[in-house]
């Protein structure tokens, strides 16, 4: 479930940055549909971090000048090779008959792209040592790091030039996607790598930020698109063969459920996750369904979806009173208190908050119960809460 021990949201909190220094070995095979990797169709020559590091470019002590500081002094991305050359790694690599993950590619695809980058196109300069650093997340910088600090170059020119455009959520959640939540089953099965679960905003708030939001934008937005896009992921993984279904179907139910409870989209019925066979064709149209739901997402997010959103989860009691599998249950459960948390913390600051934020902690702790998970429990505090949310949506 969301993870052994965290038994409240700080404690989410904490793994959410964890989850980002524990993805060890997820599989260069997955990142499909829209999902981004470096070393995919990589033409480019590939800069390292230490091109943007000058003081008078990204690693300078101004406060819009001090991203290449930011991210090597305090963001975990940039140790996330370092990650593998520790004793968990090690054990874990022998469990899987790795002889060296510092140079596996199924490691390093993740935790050193550059690594897997074909090396005519890697720079003087530029080293797998660096982890996760500016162009893994930026894109290939040669189409514009020359003009990039010009005046009059937009962000529109950059973008236009081959620059990701992160400022927008779908794009965003597709850099992010492939690595924080696919993972071949092996490496968990075996490997005893963590499951991950991807969540755009909550583990995005737990970064230390080089960047600047734009103005009004919403951490619900960022958490709906972050889901679609987990969705699609999941529905491609599933029809692919990629995934283990008896692990991670009931993770896709659980989601589907989830984004269909929203009532952000009048579409989402017949997507297949309420079938008691899934088929290739139901999961090809969830994953383009996904996708929609995404751009859709991404492109506009009114202030009143956050509290309609929420309302509409927070009032799902009766599912959990439903039979229904123990698994799928208790999945739902886990995607149901992340996003309560996110949606909550997105709502304006409120004195009244105090008593539905205490009320959500105790629905942590029983999403955490797996392999005794109670439905009919869980479902009564869930109506507690909605009752207690009800003075925050008025």
């Amino acid at each position: 479930m969301i993870g052994e021990g965290f038994t409240s949201r700080l404690n989410w909190r904490h793994l959410g940055r964890s989850l980002l220094v524990i993805a060890l070995m997820a599989s260069e095979m997955f990142g499909a549909t829209d999902g981004d990797s470096l070393a995919a169709n990589c033409v480019n020559p590939v800069y390292g971090a230490l091109t943007c590091s000058t003081s008078s470019c990204h690693g300078g002590a101004a406060e819009k000048s001090r991203q290449y500081v930011i991210w090597s002094q305090r963001d975990v991305h940039s140790r996330s090779y370092a990650t593998l050359g520790t004793a968990r790694s090690a054990r874990m690599a022998e469990a899987l008959g790795i002889k060296d993950p510092l140079t596996e590619r199924r490691c390093t695809t993740c935790h050193a792209p550059i690594a897997t980058v074909e090396t005519g196109l890697v720079m003087p300069g530029a080293k797998a040592s660096e982890g996760v650093s500016c162009v893994s997340c930026h894109g290939p910088l040669e189409g514009w790091l020359r003009n990039h600090t010009r005046p009059d170059y937009t962000h529109a020119d950059r973008v236009a030039a081959g620059m990701r455009d992160l400022r927008d959520l779908n794009a965003r959640a597709n850099a992010c996607v492939a690595c924080h939540q696919n993972i071949d089953p092996t490496l968990v099965e075996i490997g005893r790598h963590p499951a991950l679960i991807f969540e755009l905003d909550g583990q995005t708030q737990e970064q230390p930020k080089h960047w600047r939001e734009p103005e009004g934008r919403s951490g619900a937005q960022a958490w709906f698109v972050g889901q679609a896009v987990a969705w699609r992921e999941l529905s491609w993984g599933l029809r692919q063969g990629h995934l283990d279904p008896k692990r991670d179907l009931p993770r896709w139910r659980a989601l589907g459920w989830l984004l269909h409870r929203t009532d952000f989209d009048r579409k989402m019925d017949g997507f297949g996750w309420a079938s008691q066979e899934v088929t290739p064709a139901e999961l090809t149209a969830a994953e383009g369904n996904a996708r929609r739901l995404a751009r859709q997402g991404a492109d506009g997010w009114a202030p009143q979806y956050t509290v309609r959103v929420l309302a509409n989860l927070a009032e799902t009691a009766a599912d959990f009173r439903s039979v229904g599998p123990a698994l799928i249950q208790a999945s739902r459960a886990e995607r149901l208190v992340l996003a309560l948390d996110r949606l909550l913390a997105a709502l304006p600051a409120d004195p009244r908050r105090t008593e539905a934020s205490s009320q959500l902690d105790r629905l942590f702790r029983l999403a955490q119960s797996i392999p005794d998970f109670s439905p009919s429990d869980f479902a009564r505090e869930l109506e507690i809460f909605a009752q207690k949310l009800k003075p925050l949506l008025n």
